[in-house]
């Protein structure tokens, strides 16, 4: 058999299971038509199969090229569904700054639109579970496939977690409260530069979420190595925009970016 046969075969095996799927359960569809290409749609169903997720609830957040949505698992637990829909020129220029001088992600600026969504996703699937086993608070990784990123749900019933910079908009935390959320952060910075190996990259009070008195670092696709040539250069700016953030948004004293930078590589 030649190998378009072989191809079309697997090609009308895949819209026949497409087909029979959608016929199922109609409340996975009625959220991912909208939206979602065939090949998007098809890596939902291949994360049911292997009991990942059991249906798609609705969008959490929506950014230029990735969507979160609230998911429901098999045993009725919440779940995190973070799908990268579109790669911009924008985003492809955005990411040369964290993948250049780094050999495993390199080659990956000349990929196809939908292997480079694909590749990025596993890049913070991986990021996540480095920094989840590290001892890091972040959402625990749970599946990935394709350009599709399932992971725990930090908030309740589809309602995500509050940013810290929402929090501070809401005229919250007190003092007290806002000197120990500022450790916790630079406590995860820590715990993420000396025992995960990582930098965050892109850290600001807009990937900081507070939950049940707990801190929740997201938005991990960027991190970089500790060989990464630019790793401390980017150490300098997360804790720069931590910093910032503190003293002129909360406006309460806390060490300065020299101290903090200082303490964490030397540790």
């Amino acid at each position: 058999m030649v190998k378009e046969d072989i191809e079309k075969r697997i090609e009308l095996k895949l819209e026949r299971r497409f087909s029979e799927e959608r016929l199922k359960d109609k409340d996975l569809f009625e959220v991912v038509e909208e939206v979602f290409d065939k090949r998007t749609v098809m890596g939902i169903m291949e994360l049911r199969r292997r009991r990942c997720l059991k249906v798609l609830k609705g969008v959490v957040s929506a950014g230029k090229e990735a969507r979160v949505y609230w998911a429901k698992g098999f045993s009725n637990e919440d779940l995190a569904v973070k799908i990268y829909l579109t790669v911009t020129a924008e985003f492809r220029k955005s990411i040369w700054k964290y993948i250049r001088g780094d050999p495993r992600y390199e080659w990956i600026g000349k990929l196809p639109r939908h292997k480079l969504m694909s590749v990025w996703a596993r890049k913070e699937f991986s990021n996540l579970k480095r920094m989840y086993e590290a001892g890091v608070s972040v959402p625990r990784p749970l599946c990935i496939y394709q350009n599709i990123l399932v992971m725990e749900f930090i908030g309740k019933e589809g309602v995500r977690a509050p940013l810290l910079k929402e929090v501070v908009e809401h005229g919250e935390p007190d003092r007290e409260l806002a000197e120990e959320i500022f450790w916790r952060i630079i406590d995860n910075v820590k715990k993420m530069y000396n025992s995960a190996k990582l930098v965050h990259g892109d850290l600001s009070e807009y990937n900081v979420m507070l939950w049940n008195s707990e801190i929740y670092i997201i938005d991990v696709s960027q991190a970089v190595r500790l060989d990464h040539p630019n790793a401390l250069d980017f150490l300098q700016r997360d804790l720069h925009n931590i910093v910032r953030f503190f003293v002129e948004d909360v406006g309460i004293e806390v060490p300065t970016v020299e101290e903090l930078f200082k303490e964490i590589v030397n540790e």
